[in-house]
Formats: structure tokens, C-alpha cells, sequence
């Protein structure tokens, strides 16, 4: 059975055992992958200890929690591929550090003009990236920090576009 994105949040949720991290895990979809990223508890270190060792700390929790639940999250992934037609991925946070496991990089074809390859030769020519293709992720990644709240604020309006559409009238094609 092939399902819509449109309940996989739901789904997912209820498909992972509520021990598997603390509380529900964020589910964040596109076209191409699903990703999980779940809450584990902080480790508990002495009063003496340096941010450093909490990084390590949260680090180790975060290594320790990826080995041992590695069999169960790919029998969960097996499950939402096969429902849902997208690679999962994998993630955790402890305390200040999040982490991600084998995440779906997808190829992205584009076609730039001069003054746009200019822009990521230059990023390659200062060793700022290995390829274009890399120098384009960093573009991406740039723009979507510094536009976080704009892209939140649109991607809130295309889904409440989806749900007029749902609850518009059905027509006889």
C-alpha cells in the first residue's frame, strides 16, 4: 500500500515505541526523505565539569543510543519506506547537540547562468568548497539560515492553500 505524505507524521509517531526517545521525535518530509529526530536524556556529570565535557557527554549518549537501537530504527524505516516511498533518516539530540545518522543527500539538477557559476567558482577558487556542487549546498544551507522565519511563514501558507483545496468542492472530470 502506497500512502500520501499527508498522514505520516501521525503514522510514524504511532509506529515508534514511546521508549524509544523522550516524548515524540520532530518528522520533517519532502519529497525525497523522512526524517526522525528524537529527544534522549542528558547525561549526568560532575558540578565540576566543562562545557567541553558536557559536548562529549552529550556526544557519547547521542554514539551510544545510534549503536544500540540501530536493528529496531531499520526494521521502523523498512516499514515507512515501503508505506510511504521515501528513504528515513535518523537523528538525536542531547542537551545542546543534535545529531544526524545516514541522512538522503538527492541530486539536484539546475542550470545557472555565467554570473551565477562565477559565484560558486569563486567559493571553490578560496577553498571554501571542494565542487560546485558542494559550493551550491553551502549557498542553500546560507539562505536558509537567514531566511528561516520567511520560509516558515511560507511553507505555513502553502499548507493552509493544501487544506482549502481538500475542503473545496469535488468536481465530475
Amino acid at each position: 500500500m502506497t500512502a500520501t505524505a499527508s498522514d505520516a507524521k501521525a503514522w510514524i509517531t504511532g509506529l515508534i515505541p514511546d521508549d524509544l526517545y523522550q516524548g515524540p521525535p520532530d518528522i520533517t518530509i519532502d519529497r525525497d526523505e523522512i526524517l526522525i529526530v528524537g529527544a534522549l536524556s542528558e547525561p549526568t556529570l560532575p558540578a565540576d565539569s566543562t562545557d567541553a565535557d558536557q559536548a562529549a557527554a552529550e556526544a557519547g549518549r547521542i554514539s551510544a543510543f545510534r549503536e544500540s537501537t540501530r536493528d529496531k530504527r531499520i526494521q521502523l524505516a523498512r516499514q515507512a519506506e515501503h508505506r510511504y516511498r521515501r528513504k528515513v533518516a535518523w537523528g538525536a539530540r542531547c542537551g545542546g547537540t543534535r545529531t544526524l545518522f545516514t541522512t538522503h543527500s538527492a541530486p539536484v539538477m539546475t542550470r545557472l547562468r555565467q554570473p551565477e557559476r562565477q559565484v560558486l567558482d569563486t567559493l571553490v577558487d578560496a577553498g571554501v568548497a571542494r565542487s560546485r556542487s558542494e559550493a551550491l549546498a553551502w549557498c542553500v544551507k546560507l539562505v536558509g539560515q537567514h531566511t528561516e522565519q520567511w520560509l516558515t511563514e511560507l511553507r505555513q501558507a502553502m499548507s493552509a492553500v493544501d487544506e482549502l483545496r481538500q475542503r473545496g468542492p469535488v468536481t465530475d472530470s
